[in-house]
Parts: C-alpha cells; structure tokens; sequence
C-alpha cells in the first residue's frame, strides 16, 4: 500500500513512473468524452472517499473525474457532517470505518497532523488533497503540464516562482529537487520559505535561488508560478501584506524580462497578483494546467491502489 502525502517523501523513480503512464493514458482518451470510461477499467468497483476541510473546485471535480474514468466510484464527505466534526468519534474510529467502506481516502485539511494520524490508522492509501504544508497533486501535475507544453525534461528547464511562500511552494521546492530543476523564488523579505524547508533542500546538495526582486528571480525563465497573495485562510494583518507584495505582481513588463515562449502558469483561483493582459495571453496556459489534474491524479490513484504498470 502506497500513500501519497508529500512529494518528498517519494522516490524520482514513482513520480517520473506517474508522469510517464499519465502521458500515454491522456493519449488513449483522444477520442472519449469526458464521462466515458478508460477501455481498461482498471479500477472497476473501487470506491475514493473524499473528505474537505477546505474549499475546493479543481480537486474535487479532477479527483471525481479521474476514478469515474478509471471505472470506479467517489463519495464526497465534509467532516462537520461527521462525528469526528463535532468531536463525537475519535479519528482512529473513523479511519476504521474508512477503511471498512473503501478502497482509498483523499484528505483535504487544514491540519498536517490529520493526515499523519490518518495514515497512522488507516488501512487504505490516503491521498493529500493539500494540506497548509504541501499540494503534492497540484505540483505533479504542473510538472506534467510544463513537459507537455515544452517537449522536453524539465531539468533542462529554468522555473519562477514569484509569490508567497505558501504550500503549493514548499511542493515545488520539494520537485525541484526531485527532478533537479533550477528554481528561482521571488519574494519580499520576510516572505521566504521556512528555515526547515530550505536546511532539508542543503541535506540533499541542492540549491534555491532567492531573490527579494521578481525581476531578477524571472530573468531568462522558461515558467513564472505565481499564487493569490491573500490565501483563504491566512490570519495576517491583510493590508499590509498586500502593500509588501505590490512590486511582484505579474504584468507584461514583468513578462518581458524572461524568455520570449515562458509560460505562465496559476494554480488558482487567482487574485490581484496577476494582470488580465498575463492571465489571458497566449503564454498563460492555466487552463491546461488544471485540465491536467484529471490525468495525472488518475496515475496517482492507481499508484496508490497498486494497479501502476
């Protein structure tokens, strides 16, 4: 049984597998609409229990898609309609019965530790949904999205981010060094990734470029990432944040100063951080990226469910 929980925590050679057979199972469904199944099936007759702590609109309708295509089935929980909710069942007891009723768990919190203890305690695969440390599906995925678009690995490849340090970050960061690409972080002082993040980034003899300039952090980049400034759930001084952050938003002079084919990319939704005239160009290619959700998190399940050939 494999979870998939946080990028780091697994092998360059599973997640280029993922990638790999996400490619050719995108491929096969040149010719089907969106509710037909894979010819294969092969998840015919597993259940995905999803679970949300969290708002969610890609996740949701990409994780839906991907087992209805694969031949299985997804029920879509939010935990204050369970006991574990109010508190009236422990969450050892209600991991029982996840796994008791199906073949796999998607966890969307605002808890690491949740999913820590669920892993603890299940007997079925948990998938991370995104967690305030990690959105392992979302960056896998954009590394799909950025090798599709680009024909080719993105080690060759140089990648932006010019934003917060958030979650989705800390995921990029952990690919980066998965997939040893060159990663440059723009960000105001104060805003850059934790200590922790970047000590275990040194223990594996890699490196990141941070630059408190979006100009300098986009020179000659072939991706610029970026992410809303203001996250749903962030419990800061608003005002202030957003006047830290009014020299990194991304424009079109901004865009001129990395290569001519960047693409730029959001994992949404998406705030003031990022101009229509970018957003809407040729070079924004959002909508892919999320398409690609469905694609990528069908490989992911069946790595989890052990069914990854």
């Amino acid at each position: 049984m494999k979870h998939f929980i946080n990028l780091k925590d697994i092998p360059t050679k599973d997640l280029r597998k993922i990638l790999m057979h996400a490619k050719k199972r995108k491929q096969t469904r040149s010719e089907l609409n969106t509710l037909q199944l894979d010819k294969d099936v092969p998840l015919k007759g597993k259940l995905l229990i999803q679970m949300f702590e969290k708002s969610s609109l890609r996740t949701r309708l990409s994780f839906y898609l991907a087992i209805r295509q694969l031949g299985g089935g997804t029920i879509t929980l939010r935990s204050n309609e369970l006991h574990i909710g109010s508190g009236g069942e422990s969450l050892e007891d209600t991991a029982k019965i996840l796994s008791t009723y199906g073949d796999g768990f998607m966890l969307r919190t605002n808890s690491d530790l949740k999913i820590d203890n669920f892993k603890k305690h299940l007997s079925i695969p948990i998938i991370n949904g995104l967690s305030p440390s990690s959105h392992p599906t979302q960056v896998l995925s954009d590394i799909f999205t950025i090798e599709e678009i680009k024909k080719k690995d993105i080690s060759k490849l140089k990648i932006a981010w010019v934003g917060d340090s958030n979650n989705v970050l800390n995921s990029l960061i952990a690919a980066s060094v998965k997939f040893s690409f060159k990663l440059n972080i723009g960000c105001p002082k104060n805003y850059e990734p934790k200590k922790f993040i970047l000590d275990w980034v040194e223990s594996k003899k890699k490196k990141l470029f941070i630059f408190n300039s979006a100009k300098k952090a986009v020179e000659n980049v072939d991706v610029i990432f970026t992410d809303k400034v203001i996250s749903l759930n962030d419990k800061v001084n608003k005002k202030k944040k957003i006047k830290d952050f009014r020299n990194f938003k991304i424009n079109k002079k901004l865009m001129s100063h990395a290569k001519k084919d960047c693409i730029f990319l959001h994992c949404l939704p998406r705030g003031n951080e990022v101009e229509d005239k970018v957003f809407k160009s040729k070079n924004s290619k959002v909508w892919l990226q999320a398409l690609n959700r469905v694609h990528v998190q069908k490989s992911i399940l069946l790595y989890c469910f052990g069914k990854l050939r």
